[in-house]
């Protein structure tokens, strides 16, 4: 698998120098590469608390991304999922700790509680004020003796870096970060593993299964459950959260985590999903955003926090590090109306059976080719060809009790009004402009190859594209001339099948999506457009019209 990396040896170190060239002046790594990879605040004057924390690489952007004023006062690295030395650690600690003394913010692993812990006792043994806790927010195995500290750590980041910064004394902060710490509770879920840069991808899910309980080093999850809609996989998360938080009492915070490899807006959807989810009342929302991965994990934790006044004005109390994301409160959605002019008053409903026949053929073979035609489209494009056309026949045959099919013209303003709104991309918006030009021909003439060559033409002149520019002009062209010529629909849907075919080795061309992509990925590949007309006619002339 390929990675953005130069040596396998050298990616923590690069990507430590990289976040500090970016600080702003405001950070500072300590020598001692690369057995020590400490970051710590340039502008630290050790007149408060120290905050430390740390881990293993490879959960970007912490730790060293939250070092900065009201969060961390320096972050130690260890290579990937690997713990820091001893003498890391104590290195961090003389760094940035003065009389006010520090504390050490461990996430629950035994390499990192062994580590900080012993080098908290040999700062202790040069007379600092060490303390630390140990953070075990993960829910996943309800009767573990020692849960695993993930994404919720970073609550105890954000509570006890505002404490240190107010001026409170070693033991308050602590305090704080102790109460945080046996509050918060965590889940994950995944639907894949990571990939360590330069080792090989491990593929243990099924294509039916995700991993439920899981940690942030790749482990593996407590459970493996069903895959469904992301609503069902929130209602399985929130309600293991539920079982610990209980369903009432006072708001909740959230931190929506993303593992590392979600895109965006598939995790928008699930902060929809999880939000609708909750039997609490969710104060403060945090993310979602990639605060605590796990590589490249396609995968999302979900945090949650009891608040009170105290807890909340030190969560959305301004920090530094910009990797933190301000907390932000709940909304309702309440649309507001559309213009009214948006659309002029929609002709009434009528019958006629063979019109509605038709558009039932069309929209019927639209929807059966979804699949084919997003595979055709992979090959040229981004593969949405079938999904867009299937989406526009679902919203027309959603209209179909609504429509005015005694009027040939209507009918197509009609139509052309729900394809703008529901079909997407170019294609949607040139087809709806062909069939309001086909409503004013067949206004004029009731000849309806007439109007599809008035609607075509008017494709043209807007979309700039021609016969032979791979679209679906070249199954609509001849098809059309098949109707003029007399050759009735069976002819047509011949002549539109040439036209598809033909595109297979159309590799030149001066508009539409084929302009702009290689001509190796074209050669051989017929054009989803065009075999979706194609496609079309073939349906119209088998189908009982009468």
């Amino acid at each position: 698998m390929k990675h953005f990396i130069n040596e396998r040896t050298d990616i923590v170190r690069e990507a430590i120098d990289a976040a500090v060239m970016l600080g702003e002046g405001k950070l500072a790594r300590l020598d001692g590469y690369p057995a020590i990879k400490v970051v710590v605040r340039a502008d630290w004057d050790r007149s408060r608390v120290a905050v430390i924390s740390g881990g293993g690489a490879g959960h970007e952007p912490a730790h060293v991304g939250f070092v900065g004023d009201g969060m961390l006062t320096a972050a130690v690295s260890g290579e990937i999922f690997a713990s820091p030395s001893v003498d890391a650690v104590l290195a961090a600690i003389l760094a940035v700790t003065g009389a006010p003394g520090c504390l050490l913010v461990v996430k629950n692993y035994t390499g990192d509680r062994l580590n900080f812990g012993l080098a908290a006792e040999k700062a202790r043994a040069l007379g600092l004020e060490v303390e630390m806790v140990v953070v075990g927010d993960d829910i996943a195995l309800p009767d573990a003796p020692r849960p695993r500290g993930v994404a919720g750590t970073l609550f105890v980041h954000k509570v006890a870096g505002h404490f240190a910064r107010e001026g409170a004394s070693l033991a308050e902060v602590k305090r704080a970060a102790e109460r945080v710490a046996g509050a918060v509770c965590s889940l994950g879920l995944s639907f894949s593993s990571c990939t360590i840069p330069g080792q090989p991808a491990e593929a243990r899910l099924g294509p039916d299964e995700v991993e439920l309980g899981l940690g942030i080093h790749g482990e593996p999850g407590a459970e493996k459950i069903r895959y469904a809609p992301v609503r069902e996989l929130a209602e399985v998360l929130v309600s293991r959260l539920h079982a610990r938080l209980g369903d009432a009492g006072s708001p909740v915070a959230l931190l929506i985590n993303d593992l590392g490899g979600v895109p965006p807006i598939e995790i928008a959807v699930a902060t929809g999903s999880l939000l609708a989810a909750m039997r609490r009342e969710v104060g403060l929302v945090f993310g979602p955003a990639r605060l605590m991965t796990s590589l490249d994990m396609k995968g999302l934790s979900l945090s949650a926090l009891a608040l009170d006044p105290e807890l909340e004005r030190a969560l959305l109390s301004p920090v530094g590090p910009a990797a933190w994301v301000p907390g932000r409160r709940v909304v309702s959605v309440a649309p507001l109306p559309l213009p009214a002019r948006l659309r002029p008053e929609p002709a009434s409903p009528s019958v006629h059976a063979v019109r509605r026949r038709v558009v039932e053929v069309v929209c019927e073979e639209l929807m059966a080719r979804e699949a084919e035609l997003n595979a055709l489209d992979a090959k040229v494009g981004d593969g949405d060809t079938g999904t867009t056309f299937a989406t526009a026949a679902r919203a027309v045959l959603g209209e179909l009790d609504r429509l005015p099919f005694a009027d040939a013209g209507a009918l197509c303003a009609a139509t052309a009004g729900c394809l703008s709104s529901a079909m997407g991309g170019s294609s949607g918006i040139l087809l709806s402009i062909g069939v309001s030009a086909m409503g004013v021909a067949v206004r004029a003439s009731q000849d309806w190859p007439a109007a599809l060559r008035a609607g075509v033409e008017r494709i043209q002149q807007v979309g700039g594209a021609a016969a032979g520019d791979r679209t679906m002009l070249d199954a609509l062209l001849p098809a059309i001339a098949a109707l003029e010529a007399g050759d009735g629909l069976a002819g047509a849907a011949a002549a539109a099948q040439r036209g598809a075919e033909a595109t297979r080795t159309m590799i030149r061309t001066h508009a539409g999506r084929a302009s702009y992509v290689p001509e190796s990925a074209l050669r051989g590949v017929p054009d989803p457009g065009a075999v979706a007309v194609a496609a079309i006619f073939g349906a119209l002339a088998t189908a009982s019209l009468d």
